[in-house]
C-alpha cells in the first residue's frame, strides 16, 4: 500500500503547483509534458514489467521500481529548467510502471480469490485518500514551503516501503526459476514495445494540442508506431520468452477484459478531465471546490468494489461486470439531463452513483483474469489489463478533446452577432475567460457558460458510449470465468472459497 501511495499521491499533488513550477523554472508551453511524459513512462513499461516480475519474481522488480521512482523524485527536486524536470519525471515514471502492475498482482499473489476483493478494496483506498489528500498537501506545500518539497516527501515513503518489503515479504517457492534454467529476457521485444507506445503515446497526446491532427508530425507518429507495432508482432512471434505472448489475446477470458478495460480507459477521460471544467467554469465553483465534486467518484469506487464479491458470487464475474457497466452508462446518460446552471450537489450525486457502478465493474474483472492464470503468467495477464486501460484513456483525450472542440466551436460560430466579436476560439480560453468574467458582458458569459455545458454534456454522451463498447466486449468473455489450479501465494486454492461458487471448475489451462 505504501508503494501503490508514491504512485497515487504523485498523480495528485503535482497538478496544484504548476503555476508556482512554471513560474520558477519557465517553460509554459511544454509544461503539459510533465504529465504526459510521466504517463508514457508509466504505459510503455506495464507489460515489460509484468514479463520480467513473471520471470525474475515480484519482488525484484517491486523494490526496482520503488528505487527508479525515488531516484526520479530526487532528481526533480533539484531540476534546474523545465527541460530537465520533464526528463526525470520520465524516470519516475519508469518506477511507476513497475510499482502499478506489480502491487496488484502481488495482491492476487498473496490472497485467495475469496479475500482479493477486500485487499483490493484496500488498495483502491489508497488512491481515494490520496485524491483528497494530494491537492491539499500540495496546495500547503506552494504556500508555505517550496514547489521542489513535493517530490521530497516521497522520499521517506518509499524508504519505509523498502524497508518493509524487503525484510517481511517472501516470495513462494515455486516462483524461481527450474534448476538450471537461464532466464532469458526478450530485449528486442521490449524495445520494440517501448517505441510502438511511444510514437503512439505522444500522437495521442500531442495531436490536436502542439500541432493539428492531420498535420506532418501526427501523420509520421502514427505511421512511425504502425510500423513499430508490425515489427512488434514480428519479434514477439519468433521470442522464445516474449514480452507480450500471443496467449494474451487468444485465450477470450484476457482478451475480453483488454477490451472492456480499454473502453473503461476512454470512458474515464469524461469526469477526470472535463468534470471540473465543467464545475468551475458552469457551476462557478472553486478549483478545490471542483475537486471535491470529482473526489467522491473515488470514494465510492473503493466501498463498491469491497462489495462486489456478494454480488459475483452469486451473479457471476461476467454478469456482475456488465450489470456494473451497464449502470455505469445510465449514470452517464442523465449528466446531460441536469438542469443549467443546477447546484454542485448535482454532479456529485451523478459521480457518487458512477463511482459504486465502476467498483462493481473493473475489480471483478481483474479478479477474474488473475484467478484463470497461474503464478508464472499473473504478472504478464495483470499489466495487459492495465496497459489496456492505460491505452484507452490516452485515446479517450485524444477523441473527447477533439469532440469537445468540435462541439465548442460550432456554439462559438453561432453566437449571436452582439457578442460573437471578441469571444474565446478553444476550451482552454474559455475557462480562462470564465475565470475572470470582468471583462466579458454578462450575456456574453451567460453564452459561454451554455456553450461549454452543452460541450461537457456532448462528452458524457461519448463516455456512455464507451460504456456500451465495454458491455459488447463482455459479451465476448466466457459465461463462467475459468479458476485455474495454481494454489497462489498463501496455499490457499484459487478456485476455493466463494469464488468457486460460480461454477467455474475448469483446471489446468483453462481458457487457454
Amino acid at each position: 500500500m505504501l508503494g501503490m501511495a508514491l504512485a497515487a499521491l504523485d498523480s495528485t499533488i503535482l497538478a496544484t503547483v504548476v503555476p508556482q513550477i512554471v513560474g520558477d523554472l519557465g517553460g509554459f508551453a511544454v509544461f503539459s509534458w510533465l504529465f504526459s511524459g510521466y504517463l508514457l513512462a508509466v504505459t510503455v513499461t506495464l507489460p515489460v514489467y509484468g514479463k520480467l516480475s513473471d520471470t525474475f519474481g515480484r519482488k525484484a522488480v517491486l523494490i526496482t521500481g520503488i528505487v527508479l521512482f525515488l531516484v526520479g523524485s530526487l532528481a526533480c527536486a533539484g531540476a534546474w529548467d523545465m527541460a530537465s524536470l520533464i526528463a526525470f519525471r520520465v524516470v519516475q515514471g519508469l518506477g511507476g510502471g513497475a510499482l502499478q502492475g506489480t502491487v496488484q498482482t502481488i495482491a492476487a499473489d498473496l490472497y485467495p480469490m475469496k479475500e482479493r476483493p477486500r485487499i483490493q478494496a484496500r488498495l483502491s483506498s489508497v488512491w481515494a485518500t490520496s485524491a483528497v489528500a494530494g491537492p491539499a498537501l500540495g496546495g500547503l506545500l506552494a504556500a508555505y514551503a517550496d514547489w521542489r518539497w513535493i517530490f521530497l516527501v516521497n522520499v521517506p515513503v518509499g524508504a519505509v516501503a523498502l524497508w518493509l518489503i524487503g525484510r517481511h515479504f517472501t516470495e513462494p517457492q515455486r516462483s524461481r526459476p527450474e534448476p538450471g534454467a537461464r532466464p532469458r529476457v526478450d530485449w528486442p521485444g521490449a524495445l520494440a514495445i517501448f517505441a510502438c507506445g511511444g510514437l503512439l503515446l505522444t500522437a495521442l497526446v500531442q495531436g490536436g494540442v502542439a500541432w493539428a491532427w492531420l498535420s506532418t508530425p501526427s501523420l509520421l507518429l502514427f505511421a512511425g508506431s504502425a510500423g513499430c507495432a508490425a515489427l512488434t508482432v514480428l519479434i514477439e512471434r519468433r521470442a522464445a520468452e516474449p514480452i507480450i505472448p500471443g496467449w494474451v489475446w487468444r485465450r477470450r477470458t484476457i482478451s475480453a477484459v483488454n477490451l472492456a478495460l480499454g473502453a473503461l480507459g476512454l470512458l474515464m477521460v469524461a469526469p477526470t478531465v472535463f468534470l471540473p471544467t465543467y464545475a468551475q467554469s458552469v457551476l462557478g465553483l472553486s478549483p478545490t471546490a471542483a475537486g471535491f465534486v470529482l473526489s467522491v467518484m473515488v470514494l465510492s469506487w473503493p466501498v463498491s468494489a469491497a462489495l462486489s464479491s456478494h454480488v459475483y458470487n452469486r451473479l457471476g464475474i461476467r454478469r456482475c461486470a456488465m450489470l456494473g457497466i451497464g449502470a455505469a452508462g445510465l449514470v452517464l446518460l442523465a449528466f446531460p439531463l441536469l438542469p443549467y446552471p443546477g447546484a454542485a450537489w448535482q454532479p456529485a450525486l451523478i459521480m457518487l452513483a458512477l463511482g459504486a457502478a465502476l467498483g462493481l465493474f473493473q475489480l471483478p474483472l481483474i479478479i477474474g483474469v488473475q484467478s484463470s492464470v497461474g503464478y508464472r503468467e499473473r504478472g504478464t495477464a495483470t499489466a495487459s489489463i492495465l496497459f489496456c486501460r492505460q491505452v484507452g484513456q490516452s485515446l479517450g483525450a485524444a477523441l473527447f478533446g477533439a469532440l469537445a472542440n468540435a462541439t465548442l466551436n460550432d456554439r462559438l460560430a453561432h453566437a449571436p452577432s452582439g457578442i460573437s466579436a471578441g469571444l474565446p476560439d478553444d476550451l482552454d480560453a474559455v475557462s480562462r475567460a470564465l475565470e475572470h468574467p470582468a471583462g466579458l458582458t454578462a450575456q456574453a458569459t451567460d453564452y459561454l457558460r451554455r456553450a461549454v455545458d452543452t460541450t461537457v454534456d456532448h462528452v458524457y454522451l461519448g463516455a456512455a458510449a464507451a460504456a456500451a463498447l465495454a458491455l459488447l466486449a463482455l459479451l465476448l468473455a466466457p459465461r463462467r470465468f475459468p479458476v485455474h489450479t495454481d494454489t497462489g501465494g498463501t496455499g490457499t486454492g484459487a478456485g476455493e472459497g466463494p469464488g468457486a461458487g460460480e461454477g467455474e471448475g475448469e483446471s489446468g489451462q483453462a481458457g487457454a
